[in-house]
């Protein structure tokens, strides 16, 4: 039995999937374009509607949403596993678009790091610590990611961090890493790794300009705080 508010029953011009054809997808609503990932609803509800409930579990937060897992996606009635891997792929897909660095960025305050390195770290359950290659003008050469680990910490070797230093060519790197609890404060195993990658980097005349801990939409500064 066809639900009665299927979209095979809306007029044309309102399915989300010829709507994005005819009028472009900036047109459709957060909703209506999660339903077309989705590609069907259930018996009781159409796509749309499930999209909608599925946004509102995320407060209509798309940094909440992007941290769900498969498993959190198959707990609305409706999206099995097939559905919940194809969200799971759209926002890692997503994530990964945010990642390209489409002109050579000059840092000069920590705050350009944070909007380079935010939509890396902001939304992750877990801890990752990346690291920000510049050249002698301040400018981004490399940003890779060195290590990922559980919600309390990651490990960091310094050996890999100064061999892709050399690799880069690069002349100052900067430190990065988030706190999935959203705790800002540096634990004493953030100043201790801080300490130690300072010193190595200052025996291979490589800057270390900055760490910077990622929590949310904030951030924490060792360079402004001047603990560097």
């Amino acid at each position: 039995m066809e639900i009665s508010n299927s979209i095979k029953n809306w007029n044309l011009d309102d399915r989300p999937r010829e709507k994005l054809i005819n009028k472009g997808a900036s047109v459709l609503s957060n909703a209506e374009l999660m339903a077309i990932i989705l590609g069907s609803g259930s018996r009781s509800e159409s796509a749309v509607d499930l999209a909608k409930r599925i946004l509102q579990k995320a407060d209509n937060n798309f940094a909440k949403l992007s941290r769900m897992q498969i498993e959190d996606f198959k707990q609305f009635k409706g999206v099995g596993e097939a559905k919940a891997v194809s969200l799971s792929a759209t926002f890692e897909f997503a994530r990964r678009r945010k990642e390209e660095v489409d002109v050579v960025t000059k840092i000069g305050a920590s705050s350009d790091i944070f909007k380079e390195m935010k939509s890396n770290l902001s939304d992750l359950n877990h801890e990752e610590f990346w690291v920000v290659f510049l050249n002698r003008g301040n400018r981004i050469i490399k940003k890779e990611r060195i290590s990922s680990g559980g919600i309390t910490g990651t490990v960091v070797d310094n050996k890999i961090i100064l061999k892709k230093a050399l690799l880069h060519l690069a002349s100052s790197v900067i430190l990065v890493h988030n706190h999935p609890s959203g705790n800002l404060k540096p634990s004493p195993q953030d100043h201790k790794v801080t300490q130690k990658i300072k010193s190595a980097c200052e025996l291979l005349e490589i800057n270390l300009l900055d760490h910077l801990i990622i929590a949310g939409n904030s951030y924490y500064s060792f360079a402004d705080e001047l603990e560097l």
